[in-house]
């Protein structure tokens, strides 16, 4: 299949608000060594691609300096090398960035296929949700079946995986949430206690169950300090981002005397092969769950591409249950 020479896409004219997403044509992007070039059928729209546009995240050197983490469609052209993968084949994928365009260059390691049943606009918001709580609340958290993991931010798009998956994987799951919509759409999924955050103290709750073996907290600020006091002994506090800011004044001695762990990780910055490595997990203990649809994503909203800059807004805004994502074609 030949490409054709130019798409549409969305750049960052310059660092700013949403207003910045702006409508180009470029060039369209040729398989490297390993690589596939997707067709993109549907972008997911996700916390960082809100930052890189701010211009406080920087895509790595060899990465499109376009938006975009993930997305589904059509394989329409292989690297040398990439065997796993013919053209035509049906699939969702973590991007490097790149994701807000009519085609997209990836890893092809970093492709899954997409679950049985499932349509291109649901395969678009798996990638970055399921590789992040993957490799954060059981890879680096090592959550366990009889475990209580607290999710903070429980209806964002990783708040609903991180629910629906440690629920079918056996835990108790807890979460916050800022209003008592989000709060029952944290339950529907399987949280067996949603806290409204404007309303409770989440760590006289936890500590009321025995405290949280697992937290999951995009937070940070003043989350740090609170979020230990409400995990368990021997309990793990995982970080992932810091809407609340970096820094935080914590006592380590209780941390000691508990042994308690603070983990964290970003993904983009990973390695190729660690992101594969945590692909090739996915596909064996949660796509099957997928396919079964014993989980799956939950859908916010839809903008066209050219309309980026509404689709930040609305996520922004903090209003959205779930995912939101940028109907590209098909």
């Amino acid at each position: 299949m030949s490409l054709p020479d130019e798409m549409t896409a969305v750049e960052i004219s310059e660092p700013g608000g949403p207003e910045v997403l702006t409508p180009v044509r470029r060039p369209v992007p040729r398989p490297r060594q390993g690589e596939i070039v997707i067709r993109v059928a549907f972008a997911g729209v996700n916390r960082p691609d809100a930052l890189q546009r701010a211009g406080a995240y920087a895509p790595p050197p060899t990465a499109s300096e376009l938006p975009g983490l993930e997305a589904s469609g059509e394989v329409v052209a292989l690297g040398d090398g990439v065997d796993q993968w013919a053209v035509g084949d049906k699939v969702c994928a973590l991007l490097p960035g790149g994701g807000y365009a009519e085609y997209v260059a990836t890893p092809a390691a970093h492709a899954l296929r997409v679950p049985r049943g499932m349509d291109m606009r649901a395969a678009a918001c798996l990638p970055e949700t399921y590789f992040t709580v993957w490799s954060n609340v059981f890879q680096r958290g090592a959550l366990q079946a009889g475990e209580r993991l607290l999710v903070h931010g429980g209806s964002s798009g990783i708040g609903t995986t991180a629910i629906q998956l440690a629920r079918e994987r056996g835990a108790r799951v807890f979460a916050t949430a800022g209003s008592a919509d989000k709060c029952a759409a944290c339950e529907r999924l399987g949280a067996e206690r949603a806290i409204n955050y404007r309303e409770e103290d989440f760590v006289e709750v936890m500590k009321g169950v025995g405290g949280a073996d697992v937290i999951l907290d995009m937070v940070g600020g003043d989350y740090i300090p609170r979020n230990l006091k409400a995990l368990a002994e021997d309990g793990r506090l995982v970080q992932i981002a810091f809407l609340g800011g970096p820094k935080a004044e914590v006592n380590f001695a209780p941390l000691m005397v508990r042994r308690q762990t603070i983990t964290g990780s970003t993904l983009r910055p990973q390695s190729d092969i660690a992101k594969a490595k945590i692909a090739e997990a996915l596909l064996h203990e949660v796509w099957p769950l997928l396919d079964a649809r014993k989980i799956g994503p939950i859908h916010d909203s839809e903008y066209p591409l050219s309309d980026a800059a509404a689709a930040h807004r609305r996520m922004e805004e903090s209003g959205h249950i779930g995912k939101i994502v940028l109907k590209v074609a098909g």
